[in-house]
């Protein structure tokens, strides 16, 4: 059985590119479902339930988040009125939403957990003792996938090899550059540091180059508005055995569209 997790959704491209290639990679891959990291699908910055809709209706059927879980005020009393919808578990206590679901597909059951890193990242609850918590409480007969939103490589290897053997797969997400790490390890979970994005490509990691190359110079603020021009569809497709629940193989997957 295979899944598809896909890198942060960027802005208007990102899910221009999920409109055009998840239907098509869902028929031609055979997947059993597809999970999208939409923390920035808002402009690059967080949800809203209209875009959730919009998402959905491309042939996602689950999406996680991260730090820009909150970016778009409205979306605190949005996010429980959404199924498949995950936030960071470790986000602190009181939050809004579900750290971690049950997913159904007409092809597969498998629980979805989102956590988010603590090097370089926002205050937030321990993600190791966070997943432990989260393990303890979900059916021990499902798959179990997770989406780990961090900035530090180690961070997010160790929690691979942490989780190796407790679940299906560890994969990355936020640096919005795509890694060259992927690997089963050793006790059968899939491992990935980064899955990429979906987003304008030539920008930096989905942003206008000049503000962000001003500020590099400069050292002054600047608005960083999502990129215009080609994009690309970045992630993984994981292989795995619904029965003993483990991984056989990740495959870093990318569609980009081509530039003049």
């Amino acid at each position: 059985m295979k899944i598809l997790m896909l890198g942060d959704v960027n802005g208007g491209p990102g899910r221009r590119m999920l409109t055009e290639h998840v239907k098509r990679l869902k028929a031609e891959l055979g997947l059993a479902a597809v999970v999208a990291n939409a923390e920035n699908a808002a402009a690059g910055n967080g949800l809203t339930a209209a875009l959730a809709k919009e998402i959905f209706e491309t042939g996602v059927d689950a999406i996680t988040l991260g730090d820009h879980t909150w970016g778009q005020k409205e979306f605190v009393t949005q996010i429980d009125t959404l199924a498949n919808t995950v936030r960071p578990a470790n986000g602190g206590l009181g939050q809004p939403g579900k750290g971690w679901t049950l997913v159904t597909t007409p092809l597969c059951r498998f629980a979805l957990l989102n956590l988010t890193g603590r090097i370089f990242m926002n205050p937030a609850e321990c993600p190791f003792r966070t997943a432990d918590a989260c393990l303890n409480e979900m059916p021990k007969d499902v798959p179990v996938f997770v989406d780990f939103h961090a900035e530090a490589t180690s961070e997010k290897n160790s929690l691979g090899h942490y989780l190796d053997g407790r679940v299906t797969a560890v994969v990355g997400t936020h640096t919005h550059v795509q890694t060259s790490d992927a690997l089963v390890l050793p006790k059968g979970t899939a491992y990935l540091s980064d899955l990429g994005m979906c987003g304008p490509y030539l920008s930096s990691i989905g942003r206008e180059l000049k503000p962000v190359l001003t500020k590099f110079l400069s050292g002054m603020p600047s608005r960083f508005n999502i990129a215009e021009g080609p994009a690309t569809l970045e992630g993984a497709v994981i292989t795995f055995d619904p029965k003993t629940k483990l991984a056989s193989s990740i495959e870093t997957l990318r569609v980009r569209e081509p530039f003049a």
